[in-house]
């Protein structure tokens, strides 16, 4: 066992760990769906309710990366139709999140993330052009990204979702998720430092210890961005989230 402010983690642990700090920091430059593969790990190890709050500042970090490399290709009107109604999720996901014991929380996690798979694999095969380009659209998408980042740091698949029905080319998509996120993110920690206690001292200092392991992933998720195909990356991730959140269920 390794002792870390305050937490006693196995070997295999402290390697998942370090694991999810590469795999956010790949999410946040580009490689999509790999943040779904790193929420169950940490919920494995650290619970359900606990890990949403370990996760959030490791989330923070990388959107700064994922920020300052995409910041030009934002589309800022897009954000100001969003985030009101994902302002609205995250209050009715701190609500409900306090009436919930552990066990539920990572079950309700799981459900989101197998419910997130169903709209990655539909997104994989879906007409784009399909999907609704309207206020109700968006302002649905944003109360179901709220309350799913404020459950389970589980936005992405409601974003993607939104900003595909923007017809938004591939780095305008990546630059605008990226200030989404950031924004919504740090919207979220006064609740989780005053209301769900899920953000303390000895959290805080024990994700500063992936800071480098969110670098070396922003930077592999760059290169896998320009040598990889996405599309096969993305099967991988999904096949991946697949197993570990029957895992995290189990």
């Amino acid at each position: 066992m390794v002792e870390l402010f305050g937490y006693s983690l196995s070997h295999e642990s402290l390697l998942a760990f370090l694991l999810v700090g590469v795999l956010v920091g790949m999410s946040k430059t580009g490689v999509h769906g790999a943040n779904m593969l790193a929420v169950p790990l940490l919920a494995v190890i650290f619970g359900g309710k606990s890990s949403s709050g370990i996760m959030l500042p490791v989330l923070i970090m990388a959107d700064f990366v994922g920020v300052k490399y995409y910041h030009r290709h934002a589309e800022s009107k897009y954000l100001w139709k969003l985030l009101p109604w994902t302002i609205l999720g995250v209050l009715l996901g701190t609500y409900f999140g306090q009436t919930i014991d552990d066990d539920m929380f990572r079950l309700i996690m799981g459900i989101i993330i197998f419910l997130s798979l169903v709209v990655m694999l539909w997104m994989e095969r879906a007409d784009k052009e399909s999907i609704p380009d309207y206020l109700w659209f968006a302002a649905m998408m944003g109360i179901v990204a709220g309350f799913t980042t404020m459950v389970g740091n589980l936005a992405g698949s409601a974003m993607a979702l939104y900003l595909l029905s923007m017809r938004l080319p591939k780095n305008q998509f990546i630059g605008t998720a990226a200030w989404f996120f950031l924004c919504v993110n740090l919207f979220k920690v006064p609740f989780h430092i005053w209301v769900w206690h899920t953000i303390t001292w000895d959290s805080f200092l024990l994700d500063l210890i992936l800071i480098p392991f969110i670098a070396l992933g922003a930077y592999l998720g760059i290169k896998v961005i320009q040598k990889i195909s996405d599309r096969n990356f993305r099967w991988f991730i999904i096949i991946m989230t697949a197993v570990a959140a029957i895992f995290m269920i189990l």
